[in-house]
């Protein structure tokens, strides 16, 4: 099937878990949680849950237990955690919890996020992979990351992906 028959396909409404790895935001002051949320309802998606996680391995392996546990949720989108110092263990934590990592999500972000913020690009530890089945996606936390990741990569594929993994 060519790409034009895949993307002529209606698009499936995706469940998704979305996860705000930080901590020093609330649920009132999720920003980036409360974009993501915003721009899958916009395109047609659910949100099952959306939560505040610690930046700490133990509390991420837990929340991602939780939501792949949940028989409602067909992805999980985190934002927070992805940067270089040493209190930032989302990627390190994620990664090794991928069965099957997806190198071309953060490849390919790192790469439109260097046309807009350019070499500081270099920072960012935005990955994607399959846990259980699930597409696990992961953001910077930072407004403008969130939506150039929504906008540019998640949801034009988010329907395709889990429609991939259904076969």
């Amino acid at each position: 099937m060519s790409l034009e028959e895949h993307k002529s396909k209606p698009p499936l409404t995706v469940h998704c878990v979305v996860l705000s790895i930080t901590d020093s935001r609330s649920v009132d002051h999720d920003t980036d949680g409360r974009i993501i949320e915003s721009l899958l309802h916009e395109k047609g998606h659910e949100v099952v849950y959306r939560r505040i996680i610690k930046n700490d391995p133990s509390a991420i392996k837990e929340a991602i237990a939780e939501a792949l546990a949940d028989e409602e949720c067909e992805a999980i989108i985190t934002a927070g955690g992805t940067g270089v110092s040493r209190k930032d263990v989302t990627y390190t934590t994620l990664s090794k919890l991928y069965e099957e990592p997806l190198p071309g999500f953060g490849e390919v972000f790192r790469n439109l996020s260097y046309e807009e913020i350019g070499s500081a690009a270099i920072l960012s530890r935005a990955s994607a992979g399959i846990i259980e089945g699930h597409p696990v996606f992961s953001l910077p936390g930072s407004t403008g990351a969130v939506r150039l990741a929504m906008n540019e990569l998640i949801l034009p594929e988010l329907s395709h992906i889990v429609g991939e993994l259904r076969k």
